[in-house]
C-alpha cells in the first residue's frame, strides 16, 4: 500500500521511542525503537485504521498531502 497521508514523527523521551502520528486519521499512531521501524509500524496501523473504518461504514478521508498550520 502506498501511504500518502502526512506523517508527524518525533522522538519521545518518556517512551524512549520514535512516535508517528497521522493527523488526518484521528487516533492513528504508532511507535518504534528506530525511525524506520516507527514508519513501518504506522503503515500497518494506517491499513488497519482504513479497514476498520470501512467495516463500520465510516468515511475514510482522502489524503490531502502537506497540511498547513496557522
Amino acid at each position: 500500500m502506498s501511504i500518502k497521508y502526512e506523517l508527524v514523527i518525533y522522538w519521545s523521551e518518556e517512551d524512549q521511542s520514535f512516535v508517528v502520528e497521522v493527523p488526518e486519521l484521528p487516533g492513528c499512531m504508532a511507535d518504534g525503537e528506530t525511525y524506520e521501524q516507527a514508519v513501518a509500524n504506522v503503515q500497518k496501523v494506517i491499513e488497519e485504521w482504513i479497514e476498520t473504518a470501512k467495516e463500520l461504514n465510516r468515511p475514510v478521508p482522502e489524503p490531502r498531502g502537506r497540511l498547513m498550520y496557522a
